[in-house]
């Protein structure tokens, strides 16, 4: 899944990042609506991460976030 696709899919992902990161709030969420460079800006914040380290586990949970969203359209046909 890519970023544009997660936009799109922000409602259903939102449970998703809150497992991945608990620290997030509602309102954190709701300001991030799915925008890489929003959550980004919230994993440095919240968890002290160096930009790098922000962008890269964004990126890696959109990744593994998508794979499981494919999955479960594929059993559900």
């Amino acid at each position: 899944m890519n970023w544009d696709q997660m936009e799109g899919k922000w409602k259903q992902m939102k449970g998703s990042l809150k497992q991945q990161w608990g620290k997030l709030t509602d309102d954190d969420l709701d300001v991030i609506a799915g925008q890489r460079d929003k959550l980004v800006g919230k994993l440095q914040e919240r968890y002290g991460f160096a930009k790098d380290e922000a962008q890269k586990s964004a990126d890696e949970w959109c990744a593994t976030s998508g794979e499981a969203v494919r999955e479960t359209q594929r059993t559900s046909r």
